[in-house]
């Protein structure tokens, strides 16, 4: 397939995105990665040991060459935490994209949605790329695309909880109103998750818990992949309507026999 995600000035071939967090241990979390294909992974900034420069992190396994390290400001409860977060990532020189998560409740980990769009437009005037992580509010999502964001990032279902898509019909909106690429991020637990975000339209799916803790990570990231490419395919080809009332499959007319009175 030659079709391709873009998001700001970049061109993807994967539609999966990835995170580093939670895994086992290191190995299996580059095992992992490779075998998803993805080309964006996201690492937490705030969960690495920047006091000791000299210790290996996550950064210092990962290719560079082959993935777009994608910051995220996971574990900021503030829009001030999360824009000293973003400023320090680009001071590393990691990148001037940034994965925007402002979560100020730990026990449930859902988005302040007023604390992201503050964040949002402050870090957007520094020269920012900004991917916000969002609850499936289309209305949030749409004020967030009109003042510059690269993406929306719905959730599914609230982080880690593996629930699969509970905002199916808020995400219909979504996608139906965007004109900048939506990633469903968060509550992905299995493969079949993702293939019916994509049905639904969504340009691509971040995933990282529901890879990290699965019995083989690798094996389950392979699954995400395939999920995604097949549900984009059955977005792009066109699903037949749902109908009331069961239809033939072989044509009535002209049959042996005749029709049945």
């Amino acid at each position: 397939m030659t079709d391709r995600l873009r998001i700001a000035d970049k061109e993807f071939s994967s539609r999966l995105m990835v995170g580093t967090g939670k895994y086992r241990t290191v190995e299996e979390m580059v095992q992992a990665v490779e075998a998803s294909g993805t080309q964006i992974v996201t690492v937490a900034l705030r969960r690495l040991d920047l006091d000791h420069p000299e210790k290996r992190t996550i950064l210092d396994e990962l290719d560079w060459t082959r993935y777009t390290i994608l910051p995220n400001t996971a574990g900021c409860k503030t829009a001030d935490e999360a824009v000293t977060v973003a400023r320090l990532a680009r001071a590393m020189g990691l990148s001037n994209w940034i994965k925007l998560e402002v979560i100020p409740n730990p026990t449930y980990l859902l988005p302040d949605p007023i604390g992201t769009l503050e964040a949002a437009q402050r870090l957007i005037a520094e020269g920012f790329v900004v991917l916000p992580y969002i609850h499936a509010d289309p209305v949030l999502a749409k004020r967030l695309e009109e003042i510059g964001c690269a993406t929306v990032m719905p959730l599914g279902s609230p982080i880690g909880s593996g629930q699969g898509i509970h905002t199916r019909e808020e995400l219909e909106i979504i996608i139906a109103e965007a004109r900048v690429p939506v990633v469903v991020d968060a509550g992905l637990g299995a493969p079949s998750d993702a293939a019916l975000a994509m049905e639904l339209g969504a340009d691509a799916v971040l995933v990282n818990t529901a890879i990290a803790q699965a019995q083989n990570p690798a094996l389950m990231a392979e699954a995400f992949r395939q999920g995604v490419e097949a549900g984009r395919k059955a977005f792009l080809a066109g699903r037949i309507p749902r109908k009331a009332y069961g239809q033939p499959s072989s044509p009535t007319e002209g049959v042996v026999g005749g029709r049945r009175g």
